[in-house]
Parts: C-alpha cells; sequence; structure tokens
C-alpha cells in the first residue's frame, strides 16, 4: 500500500468510527454500508479489527435488504440503551475509565488542554464533552488530515494523545462493549476502533 493510500485507508476507518458512535448512525451512511462500500482490508491487521470487521461484514450481510428506516429504528433502540439511558451500562467517555481523574472532571479539562495544544477545538454545536470517543476521534482525524499535509510535528502531537488519552481506555471499553452490545453493528465499531488505535500507534511509533 503506498502512502496516499495508506492516508485514505486511515482516514476511512477514523470516519467509520466517527459515524458510528457520534450520534444514532444517519440514513445516508447505513446506505452507503450495505450497499458494499465499507472498506474491509485485504490482509489482517490485527486481533480486534480483523474480529471487527469480520462481525461488521455479518451484520451487513443479515440487513442489506431491511428498509433503513426499520435499521436506523433498531440502532436508535440499541443506542440509547447503551450510552444514553436512563442507566447506561456503557459511558464512552475517557474520564470515566481513567483511575486517576475524576469522572468529567479534572481529566476532561486535560483532554481540552492536548486537543488546544495542537491548534484545535471541538465543534461548538455539538452537545457531547470533549473526552466522548467521536470527539477523540475526530481530533485523530485533525491529526492525520495534517501529517497528510507534510506536517511532521503532528506525528508528536498523536503520539503523545494516544499515550495519554484514546490509548489509555479504549481497550476498556472495547470490553465493555462486549460484555453489553449486541453482536452487531457498535460492538464490531468498538472493535474496529480498538484495532485502529493499536495501528496508530504502531505507525507514530516509527515516525514520532
Amino acid at each position: 500500500m503506498n502512502e496516499e493510500a495508506l492516508y485514505e485507508a486511515r482516514l476511512e476507518l477514523v470516519d467509520f468510527g466517527i459515524a458510528v458512535f457520534w450520534d444514532v448512525p444517519e440514513t445516508g451512511f447505513l446506505d452507503r454500508l450495505l450497499s458494499g462500500e465499507a472498506m474491509v482490508p485485504e490482509e489482517s491487521v490485527n486481533e480486534p479489527m480483523d474480529e471487527g470487521f469480520g462481525m461488521l461484514e455479518a451484520w451487513i450481510d443479515d440487513n442489506r435488504d431491511r428498509p433503513l428506516v426499520e435499521i436506523r429504528e433498531d440502532l436508535n433502540t440499541e443506542y440509547t440503551r447503551l450510552f444514553v439511558g436512563p442507566r447506561p451500562p456503557v459511558l464512552p467517555h475517557e474520564s470515566y475509565y481513567r483511575e486517576d481523574t475524576d469522572f468529567l472532571g479534572e481529566g476532561l479539562a486535560a483532554v481540552t488542554e492536548s486537543y488546544r495544544a495542537a491548534g484545535w477545538s471541538s465543534p461548538e454545536d455539538y452537545e457531547e464533552e470533549d473526552d466522548f470517543i467521536a470527539v477523540e476521534l475526530a481530533f485523530l482525524r485533525h491529526l492525520v488530515e495534517r501529517q497528510r499535509a507534510g506536517q511532521e510535528e503532528t506525528f508528536g502531537f498523536e503520539r503523545v494523545f494516544l499515550e495519554e488519552h484514546l490509548g489509555e481506555w479504549i481497550d476498556a471499553f472495547a470490553a465493555d462493549m462486549r460484555e453489553h452490545a449486541d453482536p452487531g453493528l457498535f460492538l464490531a465499531a468498538a472493535l474496529i476502533v480498538q484495532g485502529l488505535v493499536r495501528f496508530e500507534d504502531e505507525i507514530v511509533a516509527q515516525v514520532a
């Protein structure tokens, strides 16, 4: 895989995670996913990503011929059960999983400071906090885009961000998803993102 194809693959993986976890996935995203536009690596990448893509392919096969409205209704029900509540079993926020910080307290401020150090801020109209999984993935996307533009210093930003933030809690989040999510889109996405973080960590270790 050449350098440009690698950047495209990295961005597509990040975009997939953002689309699944930002909110209940939109019908346009689901239509593209079910019509065969999902990128599946031709070779093994790592264990969680391989498992996640296998689960995703099975979910696509099971839902390909169903109306999009019905699929999104089912996903809305599961998204609400998992992440919204009234008593959600999974809280996809970094500070929830960190033992060294209070939930949405000091840890949240540390995440925000990481963004500021790299000259980025989360969308002002987004209701979730800066340590929400989709926001952290959006920051990762920002860094990968800057790397593709030749800004090599962003490899250092990414290395620190993975070591001190996203990489610190993604495994625990994926474990919670295994326990509480149905085999399907959300669990597949959690495993793919877990694998993506490992993959990104290998890339920045070679550069930063």
